[in-house]
């Protein structure tokens, strides 16, 4: 049986529409942080003070300000109690406010001089100066590097999270080429799912059909062999084991993208070819990533474009802009070059009931570094 594609296109909206029908966000589970990271938060318990207590922010004598009044350099104050040594980090002494640098004390004397004033909390961080009592993490929200340095702060050992399983079929190139199915592991990777890799021992529908384990997964994602060429028999491997939903999106570049079903995991197939997958992943895999994250909106950047960009009514197509001064600037637009994906700094969607948008129109684009 050879795949060939329908007379009319599936609208990028309603092949996204069906891809999300049913999805809810995962139960949540809790990792160890470095395991949680890039994963999406789920709400916490509201956080103790950090630090529990005054400590010292830098290395000094620990003392009270209003010991020091007028103190300096021709009018030195002799020290009416005992001076204490602390360092950074070290929890200041009972009746402490300030800390003052080394030289800021002279101990030649019989008795220790300060020869500079201070005012209480110099040189201290307060109780809760780095989390306040009751703080509270958002959630649906990345776990990233500083929220590690947050959540180790607090006390915390491990995360509450949302992480998808993501089943990412590799259906063999004919010239053995593996740069897109890397390509769309390590963009699961970066958006919080842990990934499940098989690959198809052959590219007929058979041995595809065989690799593709929808029970060990949230979303299947297969890559190549959704086209119509003679060896393509992704779709079809498809039906065999499911239902497709839609095969050929209105989507420049990945029309020859398919959505489908096995049993209840959503399933997409997306091109081997690089940018038509890179877009298939932005518009569909994402969003069902997202959707099982219950991950807040992605953020957008909203800026006027230096130049129009001109698109065909019907069919959605993806832009690549780069940001100049105040502006986006368009790099590619339906045909995605590597050049242009790795120069760019967001992605656009022109939908498909759009000519396209002249310059200095205000348009929101999605940041591809979060």
């Amino acid at each position: 049986m050879t795949q060939r594609l329908p007379a009319s296109l599936t609208p990028l909206d309603v092949a996204l529409a069906a891809l999300l029908r049913g999805l809810e966000p995962l139960t949540v589970v809790e990792l160890p942080l470095r395991e949680a990271l890039g994963c999406v938060t789920a709400e916490l318990p509201p956080l103790k003070a950090y630090p529990p207590h005054d400590v010292a922010a830098a290395d000094g004598w620990a003392l009270r300000a209003r010991d020091l009044v007028g103190a300096s350099s021709y009018t030195p104050v002799p020290l009416t109690m005992p001076s204490v040594w602390v360092e950074a980090g070290d929890q200041m002494p009972n009746g402490c406010d300030c800390v003052i640098d080394a030289d800021s004390v002279d101990e030649t004397s019989p008795i220790a001089q300060v020869l500079t004033e201070a005012i209480p909390g110099q040189g201290v961080r307060r109780i809760g100066g780095d989390i306040a009592d009751g703080f509270v993490v958002a959630g649906s929200s990345r776990f990233g590097p500083l929220d590690i340095l947050l959540a180790r702060a607090a006390g915390l050992e491990k995360m509450r999270v949302r992480r998808p399983r993501l089943g990412v079929v590799n259906v063999p190139s004919i010239k053995g080429e593996e740069v897109t199915v890397q390509l769309i592991q390590e963009s699961a990777r970066s958006a919080g799912a842990e990934v499940v890799y098989t690959e198809a021992a052959s590219r007929d529908a058979a041995c595809i059909a065989e690799a593709l384990d929808a029970a060990s997964c949230d979303l299947l994602v297969t890559v190549g062999g959704c086209g119509i060429g003679r060896t393509d028999a992704t779709v079809v491997a498809l039906a065999q084991r499911g239902e497709v939903v839609a095969h050929g999106i209105g989507l420049r570049p990945g029309r020859t993208s398919a959505i489908g079903r096995i049993g209840n995991t959503p399933v997409i197939a997306v091109s081997g070819s690089t940018d038509h997958a890179l877009a298939a992943w932005w518009t569909l895999a994402l969003p069902a990533v997202d959707r099982l994250s219950g991950r807040q909106p992605r953020r957008t950047a909203v800026l006027p474009l230096a130049r129009k960009i001109a698109s065909s009514v019907g069919i959605a197509e993806i832009a690549l802009l780069g940001r100049n001064d105040d502006s986006w600037v368009p790099l590619a637009l339906g045909d995605l070059p590597f050049e242009a994906i790795v120069s760019a700094q967001a992605w656009l969607m022109v939908p498909g009931s759009s000519e396209g948008f002249a310059a200095g129109t205000p348009v929101a684009a999605y940041m591809l570094c979060e």
